[in-house]
C-alpha cells in the first residue's frame, strides 16, 4: 500500500466532503483504539474543526486513559482540536432502571452492550447538529463489511467512513505514518462495550489478520471444504459471521406497493 498516497486521498476527500456539504468539519468519539485514533488523526489533517468526544460508560480505565492521551497528542500538533467530555455512566444506568426486570441478567448483555453504542450516537449527533459537524465513522473494511462487528445505529450511524475501504492490517500502517501513540497501536482491539477488556478477538473466536484472511478467501470463492485445521476454524467463524450480520450490511429493506395497488 502506498501509505502516504493513501493519507492524503483520504484526508482530500473529507475536506471536500465537508465543504460541499457546507459544514464546518467532524465530531468523533474517541474510543482509545487504533481505529477511532487514526480516523481522528485524518480528520485533524483537513485543517477544519474536529470535536472528540470522550463518552465512558462504566470504562475501563485504560481505555478512558489512552483516548485522553491520543486527544491532547493531537491538540498539540492541530489547532483546530477541541475536547468534550460526555460522561454517560449516569445517562445508561438511568436508562437501564426503567427497563423492566428481568430474570436472568446474562439475557440482556447484549442488548445493554449495544444501547452504550447507540448512546454514544444519540450524543455525537447532538453535537454535530450544534456545531454544524459530521459524524465521523471509525468502521475499518473488515468489521463494516467482513464479519459486521458494530452496532447497527450505534457506532455504525455515522455521516462517512473514511477508513472503510482499508483493511485493519492497513490501518495499523497508516498509524504508524501518522504517529499514533505506541500505546494505542499496541493496544489489543476491543468495542469498549462492556466495562471490562474483553477483546475483540476474545469476542469473535479469531484475529483481524485470520478474518482478514478468511474475507480474502470467500472474495475468491472458497468455501469451507477447502480448508481443515485453524485454517476451516476460522474460514467457518468469518462465514457465520458474515451471514448474521448482512442486515446490517445491506439496505434498509422496502416493502415496495405494486403500481396497480396504487
Amino acid at each position: 500500500m502506498q501509505t502516504e498516497k493513501v493519507i492524503d486521498h483520504i484526508v482530500s476527500w473529507l475536506k471536500n466532503y465537508a465543504t460541499n456539504a457546507n459544514q464546518k468539519g467532524f465530531v468523533i468519539g474517541i474510543s482509545g483504539g487504533i481505529d477511532s485514533a487514526v480516523t481522528s488523526t485524518l480528520c485533524a489533517k483537513t485543517g477544519l474543526d474536529l470535536l472528540c468526544l470522550e463518552m465512558p460508560i462504566h470504562q475501563a480505565e485504560n481505555q478512558s486513559d489512552r483516548a485522553s492521551r491520543h486527544i491532547a497528542w493531537l491538540q498539540e500538533h492541530f489547532t483546530t482540536v477541541k475536547r468534550q467530555l460526555v460522561d454517560l455512566t449516569p445517562v445508561f444506568d438511568s436508562l437501564v432502571n426503567s427497563f423492566p426486570p428481568v430474570e436472568n441478567e446474562e439475557h440482556r448483555f447484549m442488548s445493554l452492550a449495544n444501547t452504550r453504542a447507540r448512546l454514544r450516537m444519540t450524543s455525537l449527533y447532538y453535537f454535530a447538529a450544534l456545531e454544524r459537524y459530521l459524524v465521523a465513522g471509525t468502521g475499518n473494511k473488515v468489521e463494516d463489511f467482513g464479519v459486521g462487528f458494530y452496532t447497527k445505529y450505534g457506532d455504525g450511524g455515522v455521516d462517512l467512513s473514511p477508513i472503510a475501504d482499508l483493511m485493519k492490517s492497513e490501518v495499523y500502517e497508516i498509524a504508524k505514518v501518522l504517529g499514533v501513540n505506541e500505546e494505542i497501536i499496541k493496544a489489543a482491539p476491543t468495542d469498549g462495550l462492556w466495562g471490562d477488556d474483553r477483546t475483540d478477538e476474545d469476542q469473535i473466536g479469531a484475529s483481524y489478520p485470520e478474518l482478514e484472511w478468511a474475507m480474502q478467501m470467500k472474495d475468491e470463492g472458497k468455501t469451507e471444504n477447502d480448508f481443515s485445521g485453524r485454517q476451516k476454524e476460522v474460514f467457518s467463524i468469518f462465514m457465520r459471521f458474515n451471514g448474521i450480520n448482512q442486515h446490517k450490511m445491506v439496505p434498509i429493506p422496502v416493502c415496495e406497493i405494486p403500481e396497480t395497488f396504487k
